[in-house]
Parts: structure tokens; C-alpha cells; sequence
């Protein structure tokens, strides 16, 4: 007995030496250049600033567990170049011992601060990256030497309101020029701004605000990490834009006495910004930046309240770097932009032209280039890290897949690497893809980027990836009642296949354009707690077939039209059963009339034409419900019956939803939740689906 007494006691010490003991430290380092004028970039032009508006700094954590050390570096930039970053890791390995793929360090985007890595018009201001360089050291030794027994929590609220899509879907016909000169931009920042131009949204929002915090064992609060997706205020001068004052107001509110220390990392916000398009202008809030600042300051601190804490984290954090390639010009880009250089002779690009064209030069020369992808665990925490400028998909992605469910997306971290849209968005055009430093790598780098990140996500963990699926709503459970055929949630974050909710494996693939994951109707309706999901349709659509399917049949789906009423002459095609890529004789098309006498009312075309009685407006959610006995159609619009007649029955397998089989003016909008059965659905049943 008293053996094994002491055996336990053996156990239980040698137990509580081997537990983690969680530390951490924190640091401010001012890195305001002493020396101006300096170069600012985040403009497409060079430009000097000789005025200091705030002063702009690097913040640092530095956390330990008693065998793993780890660092990370918030700076006032717009962007650092992975070669400045990996010579200041270097030179902070040297002086802390912290390995140099144990440190993260990220820009915060603001785009009036000294410039450190040169992209567009902007070069890198060479006298301050010497500067910058030892500063970075500095806070990271001074963050280590603070190191004391600390314990830490997590806590994400909902910041909608502060952050919005800047990038949307223009007309097909209101294309915009590139600076090359072609009719190629289908999709460009600020497009909302006029509706009359845009069709919608190209991707989500992601209104997560989340925070790290951490305190000492006592309760003193030691340092917050912030994270959210907004791309930057606007200032003028040197300033920290809005990260600076958020930073410092999480001290003001929640330490004033104290040395806690604030960062405001940056979320994915490749395409985002605080304006909210989707609001008549009158609507949209006209903060300054102070107003700005303290209403995401309040939705912060009622946050960090409700923390809980745990003083036994434990640290694993893995690197990886990766080559990629540069998105070079052609023979012809090339020699076009060698004679636009040439003839700028030794002066500065002035125009978008000239920018473009030198850019051309510089990626022919780089070809490829290397990039940094990061992630970390604290305890049940999980950061990522992208070393772009990502849409907010991307960090939703991440995020969905993350093995650990409080996890947090960085980017512009360990460089500075450029616009990533999904491969997808490049067809689009814009700015955010124009071949350039500010956007040059390969077309597959944002689902490699992502890829990389989500897999090392799964090494600090220990954990498989999640898989991504919504909760069930009672609209949502109703389709299942209604034992459909084929239903398509169409909740993808990416293509080509939509999954079958049905059970019954009939997934339909999407084609040609497609920005996914934008909201759906009724959420509270379709989903438990979380945001309804649905493609929108960039000249694209779902293709599947109803080969096997009976003369009896049904389709049920939602709509949301982007395109004015008497834009074309048909403003767009919702369903389609005829043969790919042509029509035939024998085929049905269903969708929403355009400039004409059917302009905005559902039309039904076969071997004749049935119109509808209901003007259907833009931008807003319809379902509806197609029925088809034999040589008989009923269509229903939002439950009411819209359209009844004889059309001759169609037996052609291929189907498609959102555009007619020729592709010709497809539904420029989204769909959602397409459920197709092998009867003719009643009225009561109609009534189960649209009562929800």
C-alpha cells in the first residue's frame, strides 16, 4: 500500500512537471520613420509624406509553454516583402533563440505608412528598411523579456456593420477597360457605387471580430490580439489608420492604468471595405474614422467580458514555404510594355499604363517567387496565415475547415505577396487581378494558399479537417418531407460539383461563372444559427439531367434577379431542358422577360410562349415551383399561380438552372435550394414549401 502511494505521488509530480506552464509578454516599439520624407505605397502612383498624422508601431506577443517559444509581430504597414521579414526573423532568432519559422509577423494594411516593399508606381523607401528591420527585433526582445505565467481565451462577435463587399459584378454590358486596353473588366472595386452598372456582390463578408486575450494568473490584462475583415479606413499623413486607435482604445477601455497591450491584425479583406453598397447612399453611414473605430471598439470590449480562460495551453506552430509561379506577360505584353518603359525613360509611371507596363517587365524578370504559409495552436486556439491580400472566401474556407472551431485568419503575414481571388474571379478581370507585383501569382495559388494553410492547421492540432455543411431550418426540413428526386443546397465555398441532400447521389456539376457563397433567402428559415449560402451566377449556371424522370415532375427553387428589367430582351433564363450548348425544337425555357411587353413578368416558351401577371423585382428572393403533367405546366410564384397552359411535354435529359441550354442570357443573379421530385406536386405540397 504505501508503494503504490508512492508510486502515485511519483506519477502525480513528474505529471504536473511535464503540464505546460503557459507565459506570455507583450511589447509596443514605435517604428515612425525619424527621418522625412518617405515613400508610402497602397497607391497605384509614388508619393512622398513629409507629416506624421499618428505615430505607427509594432506590437508583439511573445508566448511560451515551457518548450516551445513562438512571437508575433503586428505592424503598422501597408505590406513587407518576405525578404525584409525572413532578415529581421533572422536577426530576432539571434538575439531571442525563438527559431526563425516560430515567428509571425503581419502588416495591418494602412495604407499611409512608410513603405517597405515596392509594388505599382511605389518603390520600397530604402533608407527606412534598415530602420524597420531592427525595430522588429526590438519588440520581439522587449515582448520575451516581459515573459511572466499568463493563461488565455478566446471570444468572436459579430461585426457586420463595420465591414461590407467593395468588389461587385458589373452588367455583361458595362464592361470596363483595363489598362491594357481591352474590354475586360467584368468585375472591379467600387462598382456599386452605381447600380445602375452592377448586377451584385461577387463573394461574402466575413463579419467575424475575434480576439485573442490574454492575462497574467491574476487576472491583469496583458495583451488582446484582434482580428477582422476590413481592408482600411483612410487617412492622411503618416497614420495607423484605423488599427493604431483601435489598438490603443482596447487599452483605454479595458486597462488605462496599465501596460496591456492592443493589436488589430488584419482579417481577409482583399475585397472588402466599410461602405455597404447594397444600401441606397443615403442609407450608408458616414462615419469618420474616430466613429468608426469606437463602434467596433464597443462590439470588441462587450466581447472580451464574456471571455473564459485556461492557464494550461499548450504551443505547436508549423511553416511552410512554397514556390510560385509569377503570371508573366506573353511575347507581345511584353514588347508592348518594353516600349512603354523606354519611352518613360529614367522618370516615374504616371499613369496605369505606365505602372501596368513596368510591372510586366519586372514579373518577366522574376518568373516565380517563394511564399510563407503559417498556422499556430495556443491551447484550443488556431491562427492561419495568408501572405496576400485574400478575399474574405478565403478566410471563410479556412475557417470552415479549421480542426479548431476558434480559429483566426492573418494575412499580409510573412510578406507580401498580392491579391489572391479564387481561380474562379480571374475571368472577371478588375484590379485585384491585372498581372502585377500587387497581383501576379499563378491562378491556382489562392486554393494551393489555402490548401497549405488548412493542412497545417491539421499538423498543429493533431485533428482532421471539418467538413462544411449548413443545419437544417424548417424550410429546410419541409424539402425533405416532400422526399425530393435531386436537391441541391448549393452551400459550396467552391466548385465544380453541387452535393445532393437528398441522399440519392445525383450531384449536379456548375459551369461557366460563379461566385459562390454569397447569402441566401431566409436564413432563419433554411438554417439553424448560421447564414443561409447561394451561388451567384456570373453567365454561368447548375447543369445536371433528368434522364429516367416520368412525364410527372416538379422543380422547386428560389431566385434573386441582379439585372434591370428592360436591360436585354430577356433578362434572364432560370430553367432550361434542352440539349447543351443549342436549342432545339423540342425543348422548354423558363425565365423572366425583358424589354418588351413581358418585361419583369415570367415567361414559359415551348412550341408556344405563356406569360405570367406578376412584375418581379430586382434584387429580391422568389421561389418558385414548375410543375409538369404530360402536356400540361403550371408555374407558382411565391406560392400564388402564376402561369397555367398546354406546352407539349419535354423528354430531352439535360437540364440546366440559371441559364437556357445555348448559354443565352443567363441569369445574371443567384439561385438556391433547387429541389427537383418525380411527381407532380400538389397544391398542398407547393403550400409545404413556401409556407416556411
Amino acid at each position: 500500500m504505501i508503494r503504490f502511494t508512492l508510486s502515485l505521488l511519483a506519477l502525480i509530480f513528474c505529471t504536473s512537471l511535464s503540464r505546460a506552464e503557459f507565459r506570455a509578454g507583450a511589447s509596443v516599439t514605435d517604428i515612425t520613420p525619424v527621418k522625412l520624407p518617405v515613400f508610402v505605397n497602397g497607391g497605384m502612383t509614388s508619393r512622398y509624406i513629409d507629416q506624421i498624422r499618428t505615430r505607427v508601431n509594432a506590437r508583439a506577443v511573445v508566448l511560451s509553454d515551457g518548450k516551445n517559444q513562438v512571437a508575433i509581430v503586428i505592424v503598422d504597414s501597408c505590406m513587407m516583402g518576405r525578404d525584409v521579414l525572413d532578415d529581421a526573423k533572422a536577426m530576432a532568432s539571434i538575439k531571442t533563440g525563438i527559431p526563425r519559422d516560430r515567428i509571425l509577423i503581419s502588416a495591418t494594411h494602412t495604407h499611409t505608412a512608410p513603405s517597405s516593399m515596392g509594388c505599382l508606381g511605389t518603390d520600397a523607401d530604402s533608407s527606412y528598411i534598415p530602420y524597420l528591420k531592427e525595430k522588429l527585433v526590438e519588440a520581439i526582445s522587449a515582448a520575451q523579456a516581459s515573459l511572466q505565467p499568463a493563461r488565455i481565451g478566446f471570444a468572436k462577435a459579430d461585426a457586420a456593420e463595420f465591414t461590407a463587399l467593395r468588389q461587385w459584378i458589373r452588367r455583361p454590358d458595362r464592361l470596363a477597360e483595363d489598362p491594357f486596353g481591352n474590354m475586360t473588366v467584368r468585375a472591379n472595386m467600387h462598382a456599386g457605387k452605381n447600380w445602375d452598372d452592377a448586377v451584385g456582390e461577387s463573394g461574402p463578408e466575413d463579419p467575424d471580430l475575434s480576439l485573442i486575450a490574454i492575462q497574467s494568473k491574476s487576472g491583469k490584462p496583458l495583451a488582446i490580439l484582434a482580428n477582422f475583415s476590413m481592408h482600411y479606413f483612410g487617412d492622411k499623413d503618416i497614420s495607423a489608420d484605423y488599427f493604431g486607435p483601435f489598438s490603443e482604445g482596447l487599452k483605454q477601455r479595458i486597462d488605462p492604468e496599465g501596460t496591456m497591450v492592443g493589436m488589430m491584425s488584419h482579417g481577409c479583406s482583399g475585397d472588402i471595405y466599410r461602405v455597404d453598397y447594397t444600401l441606397p447612399e443615403k442609407d450608408r453611414p458616414k462615419w469618420t474614422l474616430e466613429e468608426y473605430t469606437s463602434g467596433l471598439l464597443d462590439i470588441a470590449v462587450k466581447a472580451y467580458r464574456g471571455i473564459e480562460y485556461r492557464e494550461d495551453a499548450d504551443i505547436a506552430m508549423a511553416e511552410q514555404r512554397m514556390t510560385l509561379n509569377y503570371r508573366v506577360p506573353d511575347k507581345q505584353r511584353l514588347e508592348w510594355a518594353q516600349r512603354i518603359v523606354a519611352e518613360m525613360g529614367d522618370r516615374l509611371a504616371k499613369t496605369p499604363t505606365e505602372v501596368y507596363a513596368r510591372e510586366q517587365i519586372i514579373l518577366h524578370d522574376r518568373q516565380k517567387t517563394e511564399i510563407v504559409v503559417q498556422s499556430l495552436r495556443i491551447g484550443d486556439i488556431g491562427i492561419a496565415t495568408t501572405p496576400n491580400e485574400t478575399y474574405a472566401i478565403t478566410g471563410l474556407k479556412i475557417k470552415a475547415a479549421s480542426p479548431l472551431s476558434k480559429t483566426m485568419v492573418i494575412e499580409l503575414a510573412n510578406g507580401g505577396d498580392g491579391y489572391i481571388p479564387p481561380p474562379e474571379m480571374h475571368a472577371w478581370g478588375g484590379y485585384n487581378t491585372w498581372a502585377a507585383r500587387s497581383a501576379g501569382l499563378e491562378i491556382m495559388a489562392e486554393p494551393k494558399i489555402t490548401q497549405a494553410a488548412i493542412s497545417l492547421l491539421e499538423k498543429v492540432s493533431l485533428a482532421p479537417r471539418k467538413k462544411l455543411g449548413l443545419s437544417a431550418g424548417p424550410a429546410t426540413k419541409a424539402i425533405a418531407g416532400l422526399k425530393p428526386y435531386a436537391w441541391w443546397r448549393l452551400n459550396e465555398l467552391t466548385g465544380p460539383l453541387a452535393e445532393d441532400a437528398s441522399g440519392h447521389h445525383r450531384t449536379a456539376a456548375y459551369e461557366g461563372g460563379v461566385a459562390y457563397y454569397l447569402e441566401g433567402p431566409h436564413s432563419a428559415q433554411f438554417c439553424a444559427g448560421e447564414k443561409n449560402r447561394a451561388p451567384h451566377l456570373v453567365e454561368g449556371r447548375l447543369s445536371t439531367d433528368l434522364a429516367g424522370m416520368g412525364e410527372q415532375w416538379s422543380a422547386s427553387f428560389w431566385f434573386w434577379n441582379g439585372m434591370p428589367n428592360e436591360a436585354r430582351d430577356v433578362t434572364g433564363w432560370l430553367f432550361s431542358r434542352d440539349y447543351s450548348q443549342g436549342i432545339s425544337s423540342y425543348g422548354e425555357h423558363l425565365g423572366i422577360g425583358g424589354k418588351n411587353a413581358t418585361a419583369g413578368k415570367l415567361i414559359f416558351q415551348t412550341d408556344t410562349l405563356l406569360v405570367g401577371k406578376t412584375d418581379i423585382p430586382r434584387w429580391t428572393w422568389q421561389h418558385l415551383v414548375l410543375v409538369r403533367s404530360g402536356d400540361q405546366v403550371r408555374v407558382y410564384l411565391n406560392g400564388q399561380l402564376e402561369i397555367e397552359g398546354a406546352a407539349k411535354a419535354c423528354k430531352i435529359a439535360p437540364c440546366f438552372f440559371g441559364s437556357r441550354s445555348d448559354f443565352e442570357s443567363s441569369l445574371e443573379g443567384r439561385l438556391d435550394e433547387i429541389a427537383v421530385f418525380d411527381r407532380a406536386l400538389s397544391q398542398n405540397e407547393i403550400h409545404q414549401l413556401t409556407a416556411h
